[in-house]
């Protein structure tokens, strides 16, 4: 079944390819069975297995035998972070890891510290790129048993310069874990890190299956109890139908691949151009050209990003979100605010096989639209009447100029405020925001570069909300 050209979720995971229903089907005949045993049901399937292995392995130029399939891709990276701890443990205790990497990876760095290890973050640019330099420095710290550091972002598709660093690594004798899920799906050539993982979900295999990778000669050991399957660095029965569709599905869609980032990363590029010009305070996120073809993610002002991608999704277009701050929780995106970025109105557009010039077309012409619809429910600032929106009992006067009290007040709500109450102020005067959203911190940053004001800092409050200070420059 082709998927709908308006998904623009492909970073999420695609439906099952074809060929991967066809082979998940032919296997469940004959790799129903435990293949760890001796039976001739078990032996049809541990056959199955071993073919499987052997395709992924030379689809991405690596022996069979380094590789370990997983119940699913969380767990490969759970066990890829933890098991190179594992190896290295009387090297030290420390992980290094970039302050954008998926959120398996820190779950495994969390764990690790509260058992008495030690995390070590690396920060990155407003693209979301880590520095090399730094990131090595941080590595050559006394006691490092890993670094960890995605091929590319998953939430504003940059890459990181993962052959750079892992060569530098391996002079220092530290290995790299790598989550290549997303560089894999167009790249087809892993990256030279010593332990990697992927997702088959993203190249139309089903989910139940994770890919681990751990060349021969690295230091890693199972940092979980494990039985004989895998050859003793997994446990439970593997899912041979499922593995078998991970991939035929892998093997599908190889020969397509660069053919395909071409013509998506041509749309990507008339994205990138197209939406800050229809939609009004709008930003593009992540690197121009560096970076995964077939994935754009933009930032809206004035914009709750939770009811903007439900109106799209009435329009007829499935998008996604890197940012978190919805009505279920209110932790902002990681990503987007190590970036210090707009962390609401945020929309990730990933992209696939099956969509096309028209549908692009078609996003284009909705999207000023949806947004358009989206900022009418809530009160915006007016050029005219600026203040207009904003209760009176929110803003008070002072000698330093406005104070408005945003506290309780949820993204994308102190961002208006401050927008509503700064028309009031004259050229050179300073407007305070008190607010305890988490997302204030990178969201008036964040408002302060696109409108060209001067954020001039915060200041922490006893009761939890945090005031932030901006001069009008202009």
């Amino acid at each position: 079944m082709a998927t709908p050209g308006r998904y623009f979720d492909a970073a999420s995971g695609l439906p099952l390819h074809p060929t991967a229903i066809q082979a998940r089907a032919a296997a469940e005949t004959d790799g129903w069975a435990d293949p760890n045993r001796l039976s001739s049901a078990s032996r049809r399937s541990a056959v199955l297995l071993d073919a499987a292995r052997s395709a992924v392995a030379e689809a991405f130029g690596v022996h069979s035998d380094e590789i370990i399939f997983t119940g699913s891709a969380t767990t490969a990276l759970h066990w890829a972070v933890l098991g190179a701890v594992a190896g290295r443990q009387r090297v030290g205790n420390r992980i290094v890891l970039s302050a954008v990497e998926h959120s398996a990876a820190f779950k495994a760095a969390q764990w690790h510290a509260e058992r008495g290890g030690v995390v070590d973050e690396v920060g990155v640019d407003d693209r979301g790129a880590v520095d090399p330099d730094e990131f090595i420095a941080a590595a050559a710290r006394p006691g490092v048993a890993v670094a960890v550091l995605q091929a590319a972002n998953h939430e504003v598709g940059t890459r990181q310069p993962v052959e750079t660093i892992s060569a530098q690594l391996r002079a220092l004798g530290v290995p790299l874990v790598c989550d290549a899920t997303h560089a894999l799906v167009w790249d087809r050539r892993p990256p030279a890190a010593p332990i990697f993982t992927a997702d088959p979900r993203l190249w139309g295999g089903p989910a139940g299956v994770g890919l681990l990778v751990v060349r021969r000669g690295t230091r890693w050991l199972p940092p979980f109890p494990t039985d004989q399957s895998e050859s003793g660095r997994g446990s439970g029965v593997p899912d041979v139908p499922s593995i078998v569709a991970a991939a035929a599905a892998l093997r599908a869609t190889q020969a397509s691949a660069a053919s395909l980032a071409v013509r998506l990363s041509r749309y990507v590029d008339r994205l990138r151009t197209e939406v800050p010009r229809l939609v009004q305070d709008t930003v593009v996120l992540g690197h121009p050209t560096d970076r995964l073809a077939h994935l754009v993610t933009f930032s809206c002002l004035y914009v709750d990003g939770e009811a903007l991608l439900l109106e799209l999704d009435k329009r007829g277009f499935t998008v996604s979100s890197g940012s978190s701050c919805t009505s279920d929780t209110l932790t902002p995106s990681h990503v987007l605010v190590a970036m210090g970025a707009l962390t609401s109105g945020n929309v990730r557009v990933s992209l696939h096989a099956d969509v096309s010039e028209a549908d692009i077309d078609a996003f284009l012409q909705t999207l000023p639209e949806a947004v358009a619809t989206v900022r009418a429910e809530l009160p915006q600032p007016s050029v005219d009447n600026p203040g207009s929106g904003l209760a009176n009992s929110v803003v008070t006067t002072t000698p330093d100029g406005l104070v408005i009290d945003s506290r309780g007040r949820r993204c994308p709500q102190p961002v208006l405020d401050l927008a509503r109450a700064f028309g009031q102020l004259p050229v050179g005067a300073e407007v305070t925001v008190l607010a305890d959203d988490p997302a204030a911190a990178s969201d008036i940053a964040a408002w302060c570069r696109m409108q060209r004001q001067e954020f001039l800092g915060s200041i922490d409050h006893e009761d939890g909300a945090t005031a932030y200070r901006v001069r009008r420059v202009g």
